[in-house]
């Protein structure tokens, strides 16, 4: 793949200025401070290129520093059966040959010492099995299970990039509010398990900032698992100004799906029908019956229709969805996977202003269980200007100009105008409100690995890996001097 034009131009901004990056830290900050160079040794030449990896609440994504995007993304949900379950499961499957890209490893679980096999990608999730429930790693944007964690960098490094992880260096993507615990933890399992040769840990906001050559922006991350409104200024994430909501993508589509099943419309997951032709052009619909299919998995299936049902046709509303004024608005078709047309009407609009006004959700069937919680969860306007008054007055103008927007829920079609709109009615006279959409949808969505690509390129950032040397003199927890 050809190395970005984009990235490698920014990297030149930063290379240009003669300066490397020295870190500090502060209570509140990560920060980056320029200095003149030093020489290092290169991790990141020609020879040896630094890998990055952004595991994310949705997807996992992995590649080399300084090419454009990703050469890896997969579900960050893995397959996991109870090694109880499997002999009756390798019966079912011994019909049909296993694809060799199957990563299937047995793992102790941290809290029952059950031994289970685990499915990572979205072939060998995309396979069913029976009593294969699907999970998640991450919790809240926390990491609670480290043997999924542990399973997905594996199939990253050895399934998709065939890499030994002992030749490269790594640079991983972290969230902003990441703790001391979860930030150690990572370093052990780099430097023991995979025997990496140095490690470097960014912050999400720090990398998307990057990615768009600015080192100081409010960075509006609209991502798979949650909403985190993060300012950057000179390379700091202002933690004291973070501002989190629990609606993300999956959240989204969790709305999309309830939306359209109290209407009737149920989604029929792929494995569970077959469609034959009986005349040219003429198909009939043939149910297939899995009694040991789990509840987990099915719904893992559904969402991934919803999912796209969402992507297709959802668009941000001009003003605040209202039912009467939406009512009679036109539908769009979409084809579900059995061969039904759907017709979409106010949910066009409905599901994406759930983004600006959470209380819209207790109007849709089967999202009780988010309405006790509704009534405090902000919307996006609030969120940036609460994030943005709590930052010192001096860059408050600065971070109303540079609102960028990133993650894969950004690229719903009008966000960028609606938040920019809703922001000019509520913010202060004097500012100057600039909501920026980095690139095209692609970029939006891989802007932290972008970010983390140009990073792990430079070679004035060389001296900044956290090497095994260190690792092993100082220990785990000399990460937060390295990485602050």
């Amino acid at each position: 793949m050809p190395k970005h034009s984009l990235t490698l131009e920014k990297a030149l901004n930063f290379e240009n200025l003669g300066f490397s990056s020295v870190l500090c830290t502060s209570s509140y900050t990560s920060h980056l401070i320029l200095e003149p160079s030093k020489s290092v040794i290169m991790y990141g030449g020609d020879e040896v290129s630094a890998v990055v990896i952004d595991l994310g609440a949705h997807t996992c994504k992995a590649g080399y520093a300084g090419e454009d995007a990703p050469k890896a993304v997969f579900p960050s949900v893995v397959g996991s059966i109870d090694q109880m379950d499997v002999d009756d499961a390798v019966k079912s499957d011994s019909g049909s040959a296993l694809d060799s890209k199957t990563v299937v490893r047995p793992f102790d679980s941290d809290k029952n010492k059950t031994k289970r096999k685990l499915y990572v990608g979205s072939q060998a999730l995309g396979y069913r099995r029976d009593h294969m429930e699907v999970l998640s790693p991450i919790k809240d944007g926390a990491i609670i299970d480290w043997d999924i964690v542990d399973s997905i960098w594996d199939h990253a490094f050895r399934e998709r990039l065939l890499i030994d992880p002992k030749e490269h260096p790594m640079l991983l993507a972290e969230p902003s509010s990441n703790t001391q615990q979860q930030r150690e933890r990572t370093a052990e399992l780099m430097f023991e398990r995979y025997k990496v040769p140095a490690l470097f840990l960014a912050k999400n906001a720090v990398l998307t900032s990057f990615a768009s050559g600015r080192a100081t922006s409010l960075v509006v991350d609209c991502g798979g698992g949650s909403t985190t409104v993060s300012p950057v200024h000179d390379g700091y994430v202002l933690q004291k100004a973070l501002s989190t909501s629990p609606i993300g993508g999956e959240f989204l589509t969790e709305c999309m799906m309830k939306s359209l099943e109290s209407k009737g419309i149920f989604m029929r997951p792929r494995y569970s029908f077959k469609r034959k032709e009986i005349r040219p052009g003429e198909f009939q619909t043939v149910d297939t019956d899995f009694p040991n299919t789990t509840e987990s998995y099915k719904l893992y299936c559904q969402r991934l229709i919803a999912s796209d049902i969402k992507e297709c046709v959802c668009r941000a509303p001009d003003t605040p969805y209202d039912e009467s004024a939406y009512a009679n608005v036109p539908t769009t078709p979409y084809e579900l996977p059995d061969g039904q047309t759907i017709e979409v009407g106010a949910d066009r609009f409905k599901i994406p202003d759930v983004l600006f006004s959470p209380s819209l959700v207790q109007t849709i069937p089967g999202m009780e269980s988010f309405s006790d919680s509704a009534p405090s969860v902000r919307g996006l306007p609030q969120m940036v200007i609460e994030s943005i008054n709590k930052c010192d007055v001096d860059i408050r103008r600065e971070l109303f100009s540079s609102i960028l927007l990133a993650g894969g829920t950004a690229s719903m079609q009008q966000l960028k105008e609606r938040l920019e709109k809703d922001l000019l009615e509520e913010s202060p006279q004097t500012a100057r409100v600039k909501v920026l959409a980095i690139g095209n949808s692609t970029e939006r969505r891989f802007s932290v690995w972008i970010g983390g690509s140009i990073l792990a390129s430079l070679g004035s950032f060389q001296q900044m890996w956290f090497s095994k040397a260190e690792y092993e003199e100082h220990g785990a927890s000399y990460i937060q001097r390295k990485c602050p």
